[in-house]
C-alpha cells in the first residue's frame, strides 16, 4: 500500500485513482499522519456488506441479537394515611 501526501494526492488525483485501481488501497497522509484511504469501489462494497447485516437478516435470524432484561414488577405498597388533626 502506497502513501501519498495530501498536496500530492490533490495535484495528481488521476494518477492516485489509477494506482488505486491497479494496486489496491492508497493511503493519504497530512503532515506524516495517516488521514484517509482510497479504495476501489468493489472492495468498498464488499467491506460494507461484510461489516453489518441488513435489517432483513436481523429480523429473520433464528436467535435474537441481544436480550433485553425485564425487571420483575414490585407489588404496590401504600403509605399509611397521614393524620391531619
Amino acid at each position: 500500500m502506497d502513501s501519498w501526501q495530501v498536496q500530492d494526492a490533490k495535484a495528481r488525483f488521476s494518477e492516485l485513482l489509477e494506482k488505486t485501481m491497479r494496486n489496491g488501497p492508497q493511503i493519504v497522509t497530512r503532515r506524516g499522519v495517516e488521514m484517509a484511504v482510497l479504495v476501489p469501489i468493489e472492495e468498498w462494497r464488499r467491506l460494507q456488506s461484510a461489516s453489518r447485516p441488513s435489517l432483513k437478516t436481523l429480523l429473520l435470524a433464528p436467535t435474537p441479537r441481544f436480550e433485553l432484561p425485564v425487571s420483575r414488577r414490585r407489588e404496590l405498597s401504600r403509605r399509611p394515611p397521614v393524620d391531619l388533626a
